[in-house]
């Protein structure tokens, strides 16, 4: 969004910040940065609000909108837009609470299938129109690259000998977990230095300054060769997938990219105590990647809370490497979940026209861009 000329009010970084004992430190800077938002958005005037996931922020900044347009007697008051569909299906009584967004969003994007039909008979009106991560696929194509042009390339820029042991390594976004993450993840890829030679890391950074900084800091301590891979290039990014074997990340939308990119991963996850025991109290599905929920099976392997621990993601990803039958399991799959990321045509907005679309091929910011516009037309 700065790239298409957005001036932030503040860093993105100070919103990054998910669990319940974990904000607490955070609180006061986010009523500070809610406050910014309300009042500069009041005095903006816009015809359109579109927040963007971030529920807790996103939701209090639009129910205040909201009130302050009934307290000024707006005849015509912005239309609220909200991209990225609350997770009430991950959680007990999540959906009960769906009907109450009405009152401050007008029009929710999904990006999961059966969220947009769960959401209309809530009384939310929503339009399913896929998941981000169909962007990366409209350009790159998605498919191991080891011995491809591109493959050989990445293998020769970063002087990496082509019988190396590669495995992409994908902390996190957000300093919190990759400050939890990342010294576990070290522990478990110092176990494989043994069974795997000639191993070699390739750490994917987040484009967060303060991520950056803690995983330039920490590599002094890793225990085998890495290559940092910088955030901002979709090619590159997919790239250093394709050479990778495999794939070590912590629960996410990365969980998805992989997926997609054929690129055999295990997934963890840590938090604190607390929140641990919230997550196991209010959840009500088996699975934490979206992988897994989607397909309602454990294509991906996933090692949780306690089970999130060196020696069980080393045992996981030397399997993981070795098993040629659970490394294709996930392959396989990966057709199987593009599929339901994408809606269909006749799923679609009634306001928007397949053929209204900006561009011959669909991608979810075209649709919810065209979505949009059709309200302003209205």
């Amino acid at each position: 969004m700065e790239l298409e000329g957005l001036t932030s009010l503040f860093p993105m970084e100070d919103l990054s910040v998910m669990g319940l004992w974990e904000l607490l430190p955070h609180l006061y800077k986010f009523r500070v940065n809610l406050k910014e938002t309300i009042d500069a958005a009041s005095k903006f005037k816009p015809h359109v609000v579109v927040t963007v996931d971030s529920k807790g922020f996103s939701f209090r900044l639009l129910k205040e909108l909201r009130v302050r347009y009934n307290e000024q007697h707006l005849g015509n008051s912005p239309v609220h837009f909200h991209y990225v569909a609350p997770s009430f299906w991950a959680w007990k009584g999540g959906e009960s609470r769906l009907g109450a967004l009405s009152e401050f969003v007008d029009h929710l994007f999904c990006i999961l299938p059966n969220e947009e039909r769960v959401c209309r008979e809530h009384g939310v009106e929503a339009t399913f129109v896929g998941h981000p991560v169909l962007e990366d696929s409209s350009e790159i194509n998605l498919v191991r690259k080891i011995c491809t042009p591109q493959g050989l390339s990445f293998l020769s820029k970063n002087s990496l000998p082509s019988d190396s042991t590669v495995v992409s390594v994908l902390p996190g976004s957000r300093l919190q977990e990759v400050e939890r993450m990342l010294p576990i993840f070290s522990k478990a890829i110092k176990l494989l230095k043994d069974p795997f030679p000639k191993l070699v890391t390739l750490i994917h950074v987040a484009s967060n300054s303060q991520v950056d900084h803690y995983i330039g800091k920490y590599l002094r301590e890793w225990p085998v060769p890495a290559i940092l891979v910088p955030s901002g290039s979709t090619q590159l990014k997919y790239d250093a997938f394709g050479v990778s074997q495999a794939a070590l990340c912590t629960s996410g939308t990365v969980a998805v990219e992989l997926q997609l990119a054929r690129l055999p991963s295990l997934v963890a996850y840590r938090a604190h105590i607390l929140t641990e025991l919230f997550i196991r109290y209010k959840a009500k599905i088996p699975y934490i990647s979206l992988p897994n929920i989607l397909l309602d099976s454990p294509i991906i392997p996933e090692a949780l809370f306690r089970a999130c621990n060196p020696s069980n993601l080393a045992l996981i990803l030397e399997r993981l490497l070795l098993d040629e039958e659970m490394r294709e399991k996930q392959v396989v799959a990966a057709e199987k979940l593009a599929q339901l990321l994408h809606p269909s045509e006749g799923g679609m907005s009634k306001l928007v026209h397949y053929t209204d679309l900006d561009s011959h091929r669909y991608t979810p910011s075209n649709l919810a861009a065209s979505t949009i516009l059709s309200y302003a037309k209205l």
